[in-house]
């Protein structure tokens, strides 16, 4: 195991390093996309915290929550109650986009997009979108879309823009088998495959990760989704309790101080900016339940 984490650290350094170099030769913002195949694994979660982290380090950054219909980003940063306007109203041209952007009241650089409640997805357009990534990337270094799972409207118009794409998923085959099916997607459908320019920057996410449970041969180990996927992994996040405390108070996870999933999230950020990170919470913790109970 510790060979691998050395050897996945030092891809991932590689290629996030490509990505910065990427950023610093465009003069406008990156569209990033959040996405899986598979519902359930945590995207929200992921660019709360990745997004959160982008503009804790300077970055303006934008989120977009391209659920629409189930919109949920608003409640993981904590704003909900404040959102009026939103991504379809913008695409109608009912509002300005200034006007349906919610900056973030803990940093002043992070910006929310929220999705709508009450539209159909089929209000997305292709040019509607197009217009309003356009319009943030003149305003925001990163513009990072919170994407529904598999390839519905909201998914494909997210994904159809990227420049870069963090793919989430969960140790398990099913999550992973379904996470391979948008890697091929992405690589095919995006602008830039069809307009054969430099392919979109894929990077993989792992989430809710247990290393008890790996030693247990309960669910994949990170060298086995590596090797499924054929992606740099940029995070490993393990399986935390707070993680669920933090979505519910209207923090992202990342602001959770000392919490692992916390610190993993920001060697995320870290490692998506180019710096070397070494992955941690890959071994399994030792348990020390019964030897305190045995002389406590």
């Amino acid at each position: 195991m510790r060979r691998f984490a050395h050897s996945t650290v030092a891809k991932s350094i590689r290629l996030a390093r490509l990505s910065s170099t990427m950023t610093a030769d465009t003069q406008s913002g990156r569209v990033v996309v959040v996405t899986s195949g598979k519902g359930g694994v945590g995207k929200t979660t992921v660019t709360a915290s990745i997004g959160y982290g982008l503009a804790e380090r300077g970055y303006r950054t934008c989120l977009i929550d391209f659920d629409i219909g189930l919109r949920n980003l608003d409640l993981h940063l904590g704003c909900e109650r404040r959102v009026i306007f939103d991504f379809i109203h913008v695409i109608e041209k009912n509002c300005r986009l200034n006007q349906a952007l919610i900056k973030d009241k803990r940093l002043e650089n992070l910006s929310l997009l929220a999705a709508s409640q009450t539209r159909d997805k089929e209000a997305l357009t292709e040019a509607g979108v197009e217009k309003v990534l356009d319009d943030l990337k003149q305003q925001f270094d990163y513009i990072i879309c919170d994407s529904p799972a598999g390839i519905e409207s909201g998914a494909r118009h997210a994904m159809y823009f990227a420049d870069e794409a963090i793919i989430v998923t969960n140790p398990e085959i099913s999550s992973c088998r379904d996470s391979d099916k948008m890697v091929g997607y992405i690589s095919s459908s995006s602008l830039r495959a069809i307009e054969n320019r430099q392919p979109v920057h894929q990077t993989l996410l792992i989430n809710r990760y247990d290393a008890n449970r790996v030693k247990s041969d309960e669910c994949l180990s990170v060298h086995d989704i590596e090797e499924m996927l054929g992606l740099s992994v940029l995070g490993v996040i393990p399986e935390s309790a707070h993680v669920l405390t933090s979505s519910n108070m209207g923090q992202p996870v990342i602001t959770a101080t000392g919490e692992p999933a916390a610190i993993a999230f920001d060697d995320a950020v870290a490692r998506f900016l180019g710096d070397t990170r070494e992955m941690k919470f890959l071994e399994p913790k030792q348990n020390f339940g019964f030897l305190k109970r045995l002389f406590g």
